[in-house]
């Protein structure tokens, strides 16, 4: 069987094997699904999805675990709008119902949390309230009563969690309930009535499970032995089977980021199958590339399988892999897609800024220069609006000049081709891909090259003139139309240098390894000097990192990798120098200040690296874009390389 075959759900056939499943978006007007959902799903399913999953809503108005969640008895309209939008691709859309118990919030409720006994969340601490047999009964009818209305809104059907942040997951395992009558004895009981009660109000409908089959906390969670048994008892009630891992100890395992390889879950997977009777089972965790999927179905170890995050990336994944094109790769990175935090962000995704933004990114037009093929005046109408200045004409006219071939000049290019436009790309290093070449060298952090890779090969492939070891001058750019993507240069230091090695991170992760202790110096809080203070001590080095923050990597909460990010560096031997500012670099040693009690304490030292903040190279005019504005991520650059590509006449 063929990723892109259809497969048969229930009494609905689905168009391709590959699902786009439930995550947070953020996307919701107050507690409805919005236009900007039906805007989101749509572009997935027509890029070939063919199970799409909404964005899980609370099946009772007792949950209310993040300010946008949906609420099901809000969402009628909003899934009508979804299931019209997809109906025309074929996509088997389904309603995401849950209820996240004691892993909620009541910060926004002001209400007691549901939970199978009174154990704290690990997470929040709070001590949530115990059902009794009336909330039990108002938890069943709250589900079958969301199933109705999932089925009178068009929807082909559910599927229920009890996976991660789940009521349901709660009641099944020895962590959370511990409970002595017979929701206690029989863990299973209250999944098989409410699987029971969603059967009956969907009918023909497809009913779908998310199921945590391993908790990673073998002293009383969930394990895969146990996983089989509960599988046995409610395999004939479901149309097909979610297989994921985690739980309140560790929310960060059902979607980690780029450190954890892709296709983690393939081996638990494989086992459940066995115990799953016949009923399709579909594999979940960080499989992003078609490869791999294919080969999880090609070794049986699933009957789909599914890729939310590549199709947050690239949409239009399943329809490529049918052309035999190039996805557009995603990084596993969490940076724009992790939305569960108090900043309350839309959903988005680094390579592809128009993720979220849907209903806002006009399409590129699709005039493009006779050479190109089909599939890229295809891919052009989808996925590389621009959000400030899409009126600009983009018919023939005098060449453009990209001066700095990273990230941000390189999506210039590609867009700028994809408009029909000329264009040459100059870069003065060797190769291109700017500082996403270099952030790949960062401990853990390999994939990002894949994404480079990705641009230039689309670059070369729209035709466009890649020239390196070529420094522009004003010169060179003068009565030119110029997009202007030099990047940044080293920023201030911020403490005093009377000796030794200070080296800007640039230099050290392009540079021989150096000798002697090595303090990092890490002002910023995120992936980079977590990252290099890895990569050092992984050489063998003697690190230490330095950080005014209470915690080593504070910003990487974003991502959920601050706890694991921290336990890498205490394995790797790296002290951990918190609450501390460095002052002074000299010959053999630094000093250090303690933020609190502003007393200074010195530490052996041969080498600095600096991981800072960068200043913009703005050496040259133009339309200036990426780090030479102001030095940022990813996900900046690619969104301004779009915008300029639209603004330029």
């Amino acid at each position: 069987m063929k990723l892109v075959d259809p497969v048969r759900l229930g009494r609905s056939t689905a168009p391709s094997r590959v699902l786009f499943g439930p995550h947070e978006t953020n996307l919701g007007r107050d507690r409805d699904i919005s236009d900007r959902h039906v805007g989101y799903y749509a572009a997935r399913a027509a890029g070939g999805a063919g199970v799409l999953v909404t964005e899980t809503a609370s099946a009772h108005d007792s949950d209310w675990p993040y300010e946008r969640a949906p609420l099901a008895s809000h969402c009628g309209p909003g899934w009508a709008a979804v299931a019209e939008a997809c109906r025309p691709h074929g996509t088997v859309v389904l309603a995401g119902l849950g209820h996240s118990g004691s892993q909620g919030s009541s910060a926004f409720s002001q209400r007691a949390l549901w939970a199978p006994s009174r154990v704290p969340d690990v997470a929040s601490r709070e001590m949530p309230m115990e059902l009794e047999q009336d909330e039990i009964d108002a938890l069943v009818a709250g589900f079958a009563s969301a199933s109705r209305e999932a089925m009178r809104s068009g929807l082909h059907g559910v599927e229920l969690n009890a996976g991660q942040f789940s009521l349901l997951r709660q009641f099944l395992s020895g962590l959370t309930n511990q409970r002595s009558d017979d929701y206690g004895t029989d863990r299973t009981r209250l999944l098989r009535e409410v699987l029971a009660a969603v059967r009956e109000a969907v009918g023909d409908g497809v009913v779908g499970l998310r199921l945590s089959c391993d908790e990673l906390a073998p002293w009383a969670g969930i394990t895969p032995e146990a996983a089989v048994g509960i599988v046995e008892s409610v395999r004939d009630a479901v149309d097909y089977l979610v297989v994921v891992r985690g739980s309140a100890m560790g929310t960060t395992a059902t979607r980690p980021d780029l450190h954890t390889e892709p296709g983690f879950n393939i081996d638990l997977c494989r086992w459940i199958r066995g115990a799953a009777g016949g009923t399709p089972v579909v594999l979940q965790g960080s499989v992003v590339e078609p490869d791999q999927a294919q080969r999880a179905l090609d070794d049986g170890v699933a009957d789909l399988v599914e890729m939310t995050r590549a199709q947050i990336a690239d949409p239009d994944l399943v329809a490529e892999v049918r052309d035999g094109t190039p996805v557009r790769p995603c990084v596993l990175c969490n940076q724009k897609c992790n939305v569960r935090d108090n900043r309350n962000p839309i959903v988005t995704c680094i390579v592809n800024p128009s993720a979220g933004h849907e209903t806002e990114d006009p399409p590129v037009p699709t005039e493009t220069r006779p050479q190109i093929s089909t599939e890229v005046r295809r891919r052009s109408s989808t996925g590389v609006g621009d959000r400030s200045a899409a009126e600009g004409r983009f018919g023939s006219g005098e060449p453009v000049l990209v001066v700095g071939g990273g990230p941000a000049g390189l999506e210039a290019a590609r867009v700028l081709a994809l408009r029909g436009r000329t264009v040459e790309v100059v870069e003065r290093g060797d190769q291109i891909g700017g500082m996403v070449r270099i952030a790949a060298e960062v401990a853990g952090r390999g994939r990002l090259s894949r994404f480079v890779e990705w641009l230039e090969e689309e670059v070369r492939r729209l035709g466009v003139q890649v020239r390196l070891g070529v420094e522009a001058g004003p010169e060179d750019v003068a009565g030119r139309e110029v997009v202007v993507a030099t990047g940044s240069v080293p920023g201030p230091w911020g403490f005093k240098v009377e000796g030794g090695v200070v080296l800007d991170v640039v230099e050290a992760l392009t540079g021989e390894t150096p000798e002697g202790p090595v303090v990092v110096h890490d002002p910023v809080g995120d992936f980079v000097g977590v990252g290099v203070a890895e990569l050092l001590a992984g050489r063998g080095v003697e690190t230490a990192i330095v950080t005014q923050d209470q915690v080593v990597g504070t910003q990487l909460a974003l991502t959920g990798d601050l706890a694991d990010a921290n336990a890498r560096l205490q394995r790797a031997g790296v002290a951990l120098e918190k609450r501390s500012l460095l002052r002074e670099v000299r010959n053999d040693h630094v000093v250090l200040e303690d933020v609190h009690t502003a007393e200074t304490r010195e530490r052996l030292a041969a080498t600095v690296v600096h991981c800072g903040h960068r200043l913009p190279d703005q050496r040259l005019d133009g339309v200036r874009i990426g780090d030479c504005v102001a030095p940022r991520t990813v996900h900046e650059a690619i969104l301004e390389g779009r915008r300029a590509a639209g603004g330029l006449r």
